[in-house]
């Protein structure tokens, strides 16, 4: 019988579910203080931290490897493991950037605009909201228009202005 506060002569490797959740630590402490995984590519590369705990060994490694096999961690362009995406949420992104790219997407904050809703007969909708598209006299008075159920939603820089040419077309 060993004798109290004497360290065991054989310490078990960690079970792979355990190496797992180490892994996706070191990478989720690595991706919050660097922005993103800069260090870790390969199972190898994860093996001076488990060594520090547990004894070097074949069967260590081969733990370690598992583990990432299991986990089965997208990487990006540089070959550095993604912890915080699975390979289906890579694929939809560039599916999205190239889209995005092709659509030339820009970003608009509406923070500076109104929405003004004109309401109207939800059948007409579709004709109203292409003849103020091509209107000379509302270009440059409406970023966005989208259908509603009861009628078109216009966001406006010029609200006032928007509100009395509406009112203006109202007019015999």
């Amino acid at each position: 019988m060993p004798f109290p506060n004497t360290p065991p002569t054989h310490i078990k490797n960690p079970s792979r579910e355990t190496c797992e959740k180490i892994i996706k630590r070191i990478l989720m402490t690595e991706v919050l203080q660097q922005g993103k995984n800069h260090h870790f590519k390969h199972a190898s590369d994860f093996m001076s931290y488990f060594e520090s705990l547990y004894p070097a060994s074949a069967s260590l490694t081969k733990q370690v490897q598992r583990a990432i096999k299991a986990m089965n961690l997208p990487k990006d362009e540089n070959g550095y493991f993604i912890v915080n995406k699975t390979p289906e949420q890579l694929k939809q992104e560039a599916e999205l950037k190239t889209a995005f790219r092709q659509a030339d997407v820009l970003p608009v904050s509406l923070e500076n605009y109104t929405p003004v809703l004109l309401t109207a007969k939800p059948s007409l909708c579709v004709y109203l909201k292409e003849l103020i598209q091509n209107s000379i006299t509302f270009q440059d008075k409406v970023l966005t228009i989208t259908e509603t159920s009861n009628g078109l939603l216009l966001y406006t820089d010029q609200p006032k202005q928007l509100e009395k040419l509406c009112q203006s077309l109202l007019k015999d």
